[in-house]
């Protein structure tokens, strides 16, 4: 029985290793469809709940959702497999362009497909929300949370205090409804460690870079980016256009954007700097989840912290649409664009058993015929 767990873990989450194109909110979607919907191995509920616990810890969200989902289904040997599944091949994908960049020194042109894959992917990611956001809006207080936390995010104020704010928000609300009852549970936590590490030779100090970024690091891929601009750029590591370079490999190749550790690892030190890099980046992950796992249910059963992990689900779902918003002031900005963002929402709703890929595959193919037009 175990073992025909831990190979449906293996399926599902190689298979979203190769077509999970379109960054963390995207991610998030189809394994929303893949392991809720489809396969039913927890609720909508708990999975809403898993979200919000991961976006309490540094380190690459879909990932670490991916974990999350595998430690639910096989337990720590599932964790293990969901995650080298569903790492490993962008990191394969993104190491051969890496070698080809280092032998050619170029990238092969993709825009024409960027074009209408970018908008398909919003659409696939507001259809997410307003799922999510169904289950996540359960009062009025959550509600206003939930706004407030969008409008901060839209202005650029920190992530983290957003999520955390909305959680000690919820927590006061509680207690001022419950006439400051006596505190039976333990405060909210953040995991928030300063790996101040260092290796004693230039071989290791690319395994060293990564793992603390990996290990402090909140935020989409472009905090990734900005984070390893000051990292390697200003220190002279790394050129700027190689980091500019690895943000492209990153939107055009399946799974987790923090993949473009490994083109960035190779550059600077072949297959073996690919290799420290992507280890690196990947293995504070694992340990965040495997510790905090356990403790989503403990949590819910205490109303304090139930009323903390629900507004910090509808603060995740507002940083969700502040991603959106981000993305959409590039990419959707003519009718065109506006015809394939409002066809993939259309799709992604009402056709709740069609994968997020085909959708995003039709953005690509409507995208070029339209730039024809």
């Amino acid at each position: 029985m175990e073992d025909h767990k831990l190979k449906e873990i293996a399926r599902v989450f190689f298979k979203l290793g190769i077509i999970g194109f379109g960054g963390p909110a995207v991610h998030i979607a189809m394994m929303e469809e893949e392991v809720v919907r489809k396969r039913q191995w927890f609720t909508h509920e708990h999975f809403i709940d898993l979200i919000g616990a991961t976006n309490l810890i540094p380190g690459p969200n879909s990932t670490e959702m991916a974990l999350h989902c595998g430690k639910e289904r096989g337990g720590w040997k599932g964790l293990l497999v969901a995650g080298a599944c569903f790492i490993l091949p962008a990191v394969i994908i993104t190491a051969v362009f890496a070698w080809a960049y280092q032998q050619y020194g170029r990238l092969p042109q993709v825009k024409p497909f960027i074009y209408g894959i970018k908008p398909a992917i919003i659409g696939v990611i507001l259809s997410l929300m307003i799922t999510l956001g169904k289950k996540a809006l359960k009062n009025i207080e959550l509600w206003f949370i939930g706004l407030s936390c969008a409008i901060l995010a839209v202005v650029g104020i920190n992530e983290v205090l957003i999520l955390f704010g909305a959680g000690f928000a919820a927590i006061l609300i509680y207690y001022i409804r419950n006439k400051f009852g006596a505190l039976n549970s333990i405060g909210p936590f953040a995991l928030l460690p300063a790996l101040a590490v260092s290796g004693n030779g230039t071989d290791w100090k690319i395994f060293w870079i990564f793992l603390k970024v990996g290990a402090i690091l909140y935020g989409s891929g472009y905090v990734l980016f900005a984070f390893l601009d000051s990292e390697l750029v200003k220190t002279g590591m790394l050129s700027r256009q190689t980091l500019i370079d690895a943000i492209a490999v990153g939107q055009f190749t399946p799974g987790p954007v923090f993949s473009s550790a490994t083109f960035i690892g190779w550059q600077m030190g072949g297959l073996a700097g690919a290799a420290k890099a992507t280890i690196g980046i990947f293995l504070p992950s694992f340990l965040f989840v495997g510790f905090l796992n356990p403790l989503v249910s403990w949590l819910r059963k205490s109303k304090a912290m139930s009323a903390f992990l629900d507004a910090v689900n509808v603060a995740a779902i507002a940083l969700i649409l502040a991603v959106c918003i981000e993305m959409g002031k590039d990419s959707v900005n003519n009718w065109k664009t506006v015809l394939i963002l409002v066809a993939g929402i259309a799709v992604s709703l009402f056709n709740k058993k069609l994968n997020s890929a085909f959708v995003i595959i039709g953005g690509a193919a409507a995208g070029y015929l339209l730039c024809l037009i």
